[in-house]
């Protein structure tokens, strides 16, 4: 590896704007880096939803081929855009502390609307659990082209993650918090990936890890991974560190939001990793296993 360290991250401003906060941490500790970015093919396709895409990593796979091929030393991620099974011969080097884990609703201009907008199986599952009677419309881009569709229409509201909007200065835009949405499994963790025989990268990257972070994101995408969900999977996941315990909550829904199952533990943190596969089956036992019948059923149909 070359003496400065290539920092890859897609174009779009919330991804320079992680790969910028990266890229100063690691120059703090002493490392000479400079930003490599590259267009990704879910930057690319504004359109189609991402359960549609036909492939998990929409957001990953671009930086993860150039990792392979050296173009760059590391990559940086929204950690719950990457797979929770990784390309071969990468690994996950670090993970930055965690920002504001949970979604919003950025207003629109119709308080009594009954259309919400969003691009996630999960965020609307949730809506329509809480409020069956609305419509929720599809919404694809970037943060701004997002908000772009959302202010100043004729509707109640878009949701986004709130890490995301204060990380690009949006946080006064009216919005109301969604704290009893169950956020995506490592929402608000910004993750750095490189190959797994690179020694100095894997260092470097280390001196800025988060410990209690990286602890609550791994059972939040193992929990993510024994349940076999994906984009495809309305699946809400998320861990919280109080001292030596750790408070668990994970959910599994419908994709009309109709029927849901969920399991909720406090666990101590030295122990949490070992309990992924009974929390998972905790869940499938309350209700899971009919839910995930469901959705198999409606992909393959």
């Amino acid at each position: 590896m070359s003496t400065v360290l290539r920092i890859g991250t897609r174009d779009s401003a919330l991804a320079l704007w992680q790969a910028e906060k990266v890229k100063a941490l690691l120059e703090a500790n002493g490392h000479q880096c400079e930003l490599v970015a590259i267009k990704s093919e879910g930057d690319l396709d504004l359109s189609t939803p991402i359960y549609q895409m036909g492939l998990t990593g929409v957001f990953t796979k671009t930086l993860d081929a150039a990792l392979l091929t050296h173009r760059i030393d590391i990559a940086v991620h929204s950690l719950k855009d990457v797979p929770t099974i990784l390309a071969e011969g990468l690994h996950i080097a670090a993970v930055l502390q965690r920002a504001n884990p949970f979604d919003v609703l950025v207003k629109g201009t119709n308080p009594s609307a009954t259309t919400v907008a969003t691009g996630s199986l999960r965020r609307k599952a949730q809506w329509l659990s809480r409020h069956p009677n609305d419509q929720v419309i599809g919404l694809r881009g970037n943060v701004q082209t997002r908000l772009d569709k959302i202010v100043g229409q004729d509707l109640k509201g878009g949701i986004f993650a709130a890490a995301g909007l204060e990380r690009l200065g949006f946080d006064s835009l009216e919005t109301e918090t969604l704290d009893w949405m169950l956020p995506a499994p490592a929402q608000g963790a910004i993750a750095i990936a490189t190959l797994a025989d690179n020694t100095q990268a894997t260092e470097r990257c280390a001196q800025i890890n988060d410990r209690q972070t990286e602890l609550c994101v791994t059972l939040e995408r193992a929990f993510l991974n024994r349940l076999e969900g994906g984009c495809s999977s309305p699946i809400g996941a998320h861990a919280q560190i109080n001292g030596d315990s750790l408070h668990f909550e994970g959910a599994l829904f419908s994709l009309d939001g109709s029927q849901s199952a969920r399991v909720a533990r406090q666990l101590p943190v030295n122990q949490a990793l070992d309990q992924v596969q009974s929390l998972v089956t905790e869940l499938l036992e309350n209700g899971g296993h009919a839910i995930m019948k469901t959705l198999r059923h409606g992909q393959n149909s």
